[in-house]
């Protein structure tokens, strides 16, 4: 299923199509033997982001290995993601301290305001929200990390306030672009 998803966003999505051109071209750094499998995996993960089924199905050919094979050690292991991700990352802890102070409850906050499900990016792709298991900073509970900042004891109410934030840097930035447009 992943991989006609995939397939048909390749066919439409620029974007999509320079990823497949790069796996493809990842894959010729590789020998050809199963036992690089994970670590093919984990050279696309790093540079996309993510795992489509169009990059499973190459990596498949490349090692000669069933795509089942191929897809079933990628959902095994909880590092890869099948979804680009969003431009703005959310990652609600629910960790046992997490879990405990409400983290269940600032999840559903997160999917509610954006429309999508744990591991799902928007369809403009601007956000992307996943469950994670630890962050290591319990005293914070509940802890949200948004890009790449901590957010500590987050109570539902403070969900909104983040996205008010995001569409003020939005804001922001187009004003600059405008600025910069119009001094050229």
């Amino acid at each position: 299923m992943a991989e006609l998803v995939c397939m048909t966003v390749f066919e439409s999505d620029p974007e999509e199509r320079a990823v497949l051109e790069n796996v493809a071209a990842m894959l010729e750094e590789f020998e050809k033997q199963r036992g690089n499998l994970i670590p093919i995996l984990q050279a696309i993960q790093d540079k996309h982001s993510y795992l489509c089924g169009g990059a499973m199905e190459m990596v498949a050919n490349h090692l000669d290995v069933a795509l089942g094979e191929v897809y079933g050690v990628a959902t095994f292991y909880n590092q890869f993601r099948f979804h680009p991700p969003g431009r703005h990352q959310i990652k609600v802890c629910l960790g046992t301290a997490c879990h405990v102070a409400g983290g269940d409850i600032i999840l559903e906050n997160f999917e509610r305001k954006l429309g999508i499900k744990d591991g799902e990016t928007t369809p403009d792709r601007e956000y992307s929200v996943e469950r994670v298991a630890c962050v290591g900073c319990c005293a914070l509970a509940p802890v949200a990390v948004i890009n790449d900042t901590v957010e500590g004891h987050i109570k539902p109410s403070r969900v909104e306030g983040i996205f008010v934030q995001f569409q003020v840097e939005r804001e922001r930035e187009e004003r600059e672009e405008a600025e910069r447009e119009s001094s050229e």
